[in-house]
């Protein structure tokens, strides 16, 4: 008996030590359009910037930029606004760019001897109202939140998105929001962390978007967000935005074309 027992425990070893393989589907490469236009209260909104890339496998952490492409953006007045790239970074940019409010845009990307191509309307957003800080977040109650304060428009519908950044995140918070139930009171975009402290700097931006991004963005949080269900529940593998390949639908492209009024405030924590 102490042979088979001994036996037993030397197959549990081996088999628990045995590598597993995990076989993914690798496709090929597809560009990743983030081609949003920002434009900041205050500033003539000239000065714009698009990044071209391409998607990698699962388990690759580099991300490639998608260089030598011809990138151009036109309004319906059929002005052309062309982005010159930054040397091999991927980044392509334009300083003579004019926006305007619910003006259509159309951006046209050739990539490899293909064509890619986008609409879309410049969103407006309404000024904060204030900021308002309390040390009642997060689940013990006590952690310090923030609460940045707008006045949506009654006479219209809105979509905004939200973004709190700082320098003790990683990456930026981001939320999306819209206007369905609380149609012309004074709604706030909310952010808590229990690391953050006194003199941090918390940059808040409220951009104006469509409802079709709201849309966009709103599957893509709750598919990254623990919230969003459990790991053995279905997600979507693709979110499509909206840009297409006009001569190879099939080689559909990932990201979006965006155009949003934003304001800012940066909020220093006391």
């Amino acid at each position: 008996m102490k042979t088979l027992k001994y036996i037993l425990i030397l197959l549990l070893i081996v088999s628990c030590e045995e590598s597993i393989s995990v076989d993914l589907n690798n496709e090929s490469p597809r560009l990743v359009i983030d081609a949003s236009i920002n434009w900041l209260k205050g500033t003539s909104g000239s000065n714009q910037s698009i990044k071209l890339s391409l998607s990698a496998p699962y388990f690759n952490d580099e991300i490639l930029p998608a260089n030598n492409a011809t990138v151009a953006i036109s309004n319906s007045n059929n002005d052309i606004f062309i982005f010159n790239e930054n040397g091999t970074s991927g980044i392509y940019s334009n300083n003579n760019f004019v926006p305007q409010i619910d003006e259509i845009y159309t951006i046209v990307i050739e990539y490899n001897n293909e064509i890619y191509s986008g609409i879309e309307a410049l969103k407006s957003v309404v000024p904060f109202d204030f900021v308002e800080q309390t040390e009642s977040g997060g689940f013990t109650g006590e952690d310090i939140e923030i609460k940045a304060y707008y006045t949506d428009p009654e006479s219209e519908e809105n979509y905004y998105f939200f973004e709190f950044d700082s320098s003790i995140l990683e990456i930026p918070t981001l939320e999306v929001y819209k206007d369905e139930f609380t149609n012309g009171n004074q709604i706030f975009g909310y952010y808590s962390d229990d690391d953050i402290t006194t003199n941090d700097v918390v940059t808040i931006r409220n951009y104006g978007v469509s409802d079709r991004f709201y849309n966009f963005m709103f599957v893509i949080l709750q598919q990254n967000s623990e919230e969003g269900g459990g790991p053995f529940e279905t997600q979507p593998a693709t979110v499509r935005g909206n840009c297409i390949n006009t001569t190879n639908p099939d080689n559909y492209p990932l990201g979006y074309f965006r155009l949003s009024e934003v304001d800012e405030i940066v909020y220093t924590i006391n």
